[in-house]
């Protein structure tokens, strides 16, 4: 008997729902740098459960995609957002698939947040159901989704979006800062009375050589309710101490290969490229997306005309046959 209460507890934990997590949240990939990642926090005291993670509401899949599965949350519709992206499903189809076979029949409460690189280009969908608490919404470009619900209102995924496009440096950088622009009390309107924007907050990211389920990448706090203790800026304390977001080198030049000067930066009309030494470079610049907007292949020095393209922060990649190294530019 005592052995059918244990089975019996086990397969209620499989689908009892855990209400309105996660209450903002974000995935995103790097198409220059094949790097997935997730961020999200809620005002959910994970102290008092036992056997999750700060983080276990993201997936990343390496090289491929991320998926958020919140908002009365059910591992079993985790499992199968899961399973489809590794059956190769897009982002749309797997959120058509997962609101169409929910496991208890009710999409209507559920959020979700997916990207992924289809045929070598980033895509992203989420779904927000009708029923999830208010305030609700998501917002998707072409290589991220931000979502969220119990919300102080859109402000709170207006100022992450705002956040992460115009952060400078790597994958887990942006994500950083995103999670800073929902760093305002009450952002999950239960913690209003706790002073903070929730109760936990992670970022993790994973390389395209990681595993699944072991990101390279992971960063999280959680605190207890009542304590008054900001869970993003304890997040940011400790990715501070581990992260240097001033640069987005993906390898450095070897020793003999030379140094890599680019003028202006900023940079209104021309880019000077020059790299020391005979070899063959290409040079290309290329979108927050990935999208490629010019290239060019040069020794020693090359012109590039950045007129054409709109305001913001781009990235320049430089390669040979043996190295190569991405800089942000900034065009004015």
């Amino acid at each position: 008997m005592r052995i059918m209460s244990l089975i019996l507890a086990s397969i209620l934990w499989t689908i009892a729902p855990l209400h309105g997590q996660d209450t903002f949240s974000m995935v995103a990939i790097d198409t220059v740098t094949g790097e997935v990642g997730s961020a999200g926090a809620s005002c959910v005291d994970l102290t008092t459960i036992s056997g999750l993670t700060d983080h276990f509401l993201g997936e990343l899949f390496p090289g491929k995609g991320a998926i958020n599965t919140q908002a009365y949350y059910v591992p079993a519709n985790q499992i199968n957002a899961r399973n489809r992206m590794n059956a190769g499903d897009t982002p749309g189809e797997i959120i058509d698939w997962v609101t169409e076979n929910d496991v208890s029949n009710q999409p209507q409460l559920r959020q979700y947040g997916i990207v992924a690189l289809v045929n070598g280009s980033p895509q992203a969908a989420a779904h927000t159901g009708a029923s999830t608490d208010d305030y609700k919404n998501h917002i998707t470009g072409s290589h991220y989704s931000i979502q969220g619900n119990i919300l102080l209102g859109q402000e709170v995924l207006d100022s992450m979006e705002s956040r992460f496009l115009n952060a400078e440096g790597s994958l887990a950088c942006r994500l950083m800062a995103a999670m800073q622009g929902a760093n305002m009390v009450g952002a999950d309107t239960r913690c209003a009375s706790n002073g903070t924007s929730s109760l936990f907050a992670f970022v993790k990211v994973a390389q395209p050589g990681d595993d699944f389920g072991n990101p390279s990448f992971v960063r999280s706090v959680r605190t207890k309710a009542n304590a008054g203790i900001e869970p993003i800026d304890s997040l940011q304390v400790i990715f501070d101490n581990t992260v240097d977001c001033g640069t987005v080198s993906l390898s450095p030049p070897a020793p003999d290969h030379g140094h890599l000067h680019l003028f202006p930066n900023p940079v209104h009309d021309q880019l000077t490229v020059q790299v020391s030494g005979t070899e063959i470079h290409t040079a290309e610049i290329r979108d927050l997306t990935g999208r490629l907007l010019t290239s060019a292949f040069f020794t020693g020095q090359c012109e590039l005309d950045m007129s054409p393209f709109q305001k913001g922060m781009l990235f320049l990649s430089v390669r040979s046959n043996m190295h190569q190294v991405t800089k942000k530019i900034i065009k004015e």
